[in-house]
């Protein structure tokens, strides 16, 4: 850093000026103390909520506690970015069983590396200004209580539905951090929630994933059936997901403040081969380099293609009996995979043609 006492206050107007001009819709900056986010955290993993995914509980405190994951951190710029891809249409794909379901979040490329790109063109902004200091940035891909941290730095509330919600752009956005070793002013938490009496998101979940407000049992949630979960989709869990093949966007879809929501204005979220209206059937008969040809750089590769395959027998289980559904189904009823198989058995069965 340079000699000159830093005007801490400007600069801090002064990242939130850059992220913006970086294409992110909103910035607050928070400092460390997450105790009582910590606290949720441990409740949660003690009731197991967390099922297969062991990195929730991995790394001790170093979650919910920024100052041990990346030591000399002060604070951390929090920043969400808007990913809604427009007018897709995908709430009525629900009431089309032969359509498959994606989550509107996984319809373009992956986030990920867009937003660790503007993140760190953001570093580099705030070097140029001041010269070198101690910074890292985050995506998702740590561990970090990035929603506590939002709603710490003032970026909106942790809602009924556990995603952070905020009055003038509801809940679809993507959050990003950066962890800093500026003693930068904080902004004020967002302070009260404003789910109120409502329960919609609760009421409306498929599988019944939230054991109270506030409370998720990822166990049950679609998301993590069709994303994190390795092995077999608990059969009783099977129907109720019915065309949803990665992800799940029920609990935002019926949120008041969704309605608040506005259309990203980043091209890379906009869908990409025709995931937004794309029959079950003709999905299921991608062959594995096609997959990852049109996945290539999406979301979707999170899951690999052979639970790609696991989560669209499902979704043909629940379609209608009829012949593209019917056709799909036999052609992989021999599939390699013991695990596709066995889906592809209960959806044949489904339908009386095992």
């Amino acid at each position: 850093m340079s000699d000159h006492p830093l005007d801490l206050d400007a600069l801090a107007l002064s990242i939130k000026d850059w992220g913006r001009e970086l294409g992110f819709q909103q910035v607050g900056i928070t400092d460390v103390e997450l105790g009582e986010h910590e606290a949720h955290l441990k409740r949660w993993l003690a009731a197991g909520y967390q099922g297969e995914m062991d990195y929730m509980a991995a790394h001790g405190d170093k979650r919910s506690r920024p100052q041990e994951l990346v030591p000399g951190t002060l604070r951390v710029v929090s920043l969400r970015m808007d990913y809604l891809p427009g007018d897709t249409q995908m709430a009525q794909r629900l009431s089309e069983p032969e359509q498959a379901y994606v989550s509107r979040y996984a319809l373009g490329r992956d986030y990920h590396k867009l937003i660790r790109k503007r993140l760190q063109q953001l570093a580099e902004r705030i070097q140029q200004q001041i010269g070198p200091f101690g910074y890292r940035a985050f995506v998702d891909s740590a561990p970090v209580l990035e929603k506590a941290i939002a709603e710490k730095a003032g970026l909106g509330w942790i809602g009924k539905n556990t995603l952070v919600l905020n009055r003038k752009a509801g809940s679809y956005f993507f959050l990003g951090e950066l962890f800093v070793d500026l003693p930068l002013p904080v902004d004020a938490p967002h302070g009260s929630e404003h789910c109120g009496r409502c329960s919609a998101c609760m009421d409306i979940c498929p599988t019944a994933a939230f054991a109270g407000p506030y409370q998720l049992d990822a166990r049950r949630c679609i998301s993590y059936l069709t994303i994190e979960l390795k092995g077999s989709i608990p059969v009783e869990l099977r129907a109720p997901i019915g065309n949803r093949v990665f992800g799940c966007d029920d609990c935002q879809i019926v949120c008041p403040w969704n309605r608040f929501a506005r259309a990203t204005e980043q091209g890379d979220f906009q869908p990409r081969h025709g995931l937004d209206n794309s029959s079950l059937a003709e999905l299921f008969m991608w062959t594995e380099e096609e997959f990852l040809s049109r996945t290539e750089g999406s979301p979707l590769r999170r899951a690999g293609y052979e639970r790609w395959l696991r989560n669209l027998a499902v979704g043909l289980g629940n379609a209608p009996s009829t012949i593209p559904v019917l056709q799909a189904l036999n052609a992989r009823r021999e599939h390699p995979s013991e695990l596709v198989r066995e889906h592809v058995a209960w959806a044949l069965e489904r339908h009386g043609a095992l």
